[in-house]
C-alpha cells in the first residue's frame, strides 16, 4: 500500500483530475484465506481527496475504514481470489476508451437494473453490480463502471492484484488519456 500511495503522490497532478466527488479509495484485502470482511481491507481513512487539483490520500493505511471499495474488492475475491486491490475514480468516457484500447478487460453494470430488493438493504448494491459485471465477461475485469443512478455518482473502479497493479493500470490509462487530448 505505502508503495502504491507513494505513486500516487508523485503523480497527483495526474490523478487530481480523476477524483470523483465522493473521493477515492484504494483498497487492499489480506489473503483470501483471511479475507472475510471490511476489517480485513486496509484503505484509507479520510480517503484519497482532491487538493488544490492534486490527488491526496488523507492518512495512513486502516483496516475496516471503507465499506465502499472493500465492497468490490471482496466480491471480486469469490470469483479470483487474487484479485485483492481497487481504487474508484470518477468517471470520464476517455478512460474507458483509453482502457479499451491498451487492451484491459472492460465492463459495466446498470445501477438503474438494481432489484428493489437489494436497493433496500443498505450494502448490498456494490456486491449486487460486481457480480453484474463480472458474469457479463465471464472473469473479474481490469474495469467495471456504471453511469449513476438517481442520488448516486457515475464511477470507474480498477481492480487488481495489488495497489501498485492498481495505480499502475490507472497511470497507463491516464497517460493514454492525455495522449489523445493533445492533438
Amino acid at each position: 500500500m505505502n508503495r502504491a500511495l507513494r505513486l500516487i503522490e508523485e503523480n497527483a497532478d495526474l490523478i487530481g483530475n480523476y477524483i470523483p466527488e465522493v473521493q477515492s479509495n484504494l483498497g487492499y484485502a489480506l489473503p483470501a484465506f483471511y479475507a472475510r470482511d471490511l476489517n480485513d481491507v486496509a484503505a484509507i481513512p479520510g480517503r484519497i481527496i482532491k487538493y488544490m487539483g492534486k490527488a491526496k490520500p488523507s492518512g495512513p493505511p486502516t483496516f475496516g475504514v471503507s465499506s465502499h471499495v472493500a465492497s468490490y474488492i471482496l466480491t471480486a475475491m469469490k470469483y479470483d481470489p487474487e484479485v485483492r486491490s481497487a481504487m474508484n475514480i470518477k468517471y470520464d468516457d476517455r478512460v474507458i476508451e483509453a482502457a479499451k484500447e491498451l487492451g484491459y478487460v472492460v465492463t459495466s453494470y446498470d445501477r438503474r437494473q438494481e432489484p428493489p430488493e437489494v436497493k433496500a438493504r443498505e450494502g448490498a448494491s456494490i456486491p449486487w453490480g460486481t457480480e453484474q459485471a463480472i458474469k457479463s465477461v465471464g472473469r473479474v475485469p481490469d474495469i467495471i463502471y456504471h453511469l449513476g443512478d438517481w442520488g448516486k455518482e457515475p464511477e470507474i473502479v480498477i481492480l487488481g492484484r495489488s495497489p501498485t497493479d492498481v495505480i499502475n493500470k490507472l497511470l497507463a490509462i491516464l497517460r493514454r488519456v492525455n495522449e489523445g487530448s493533445r492533438f
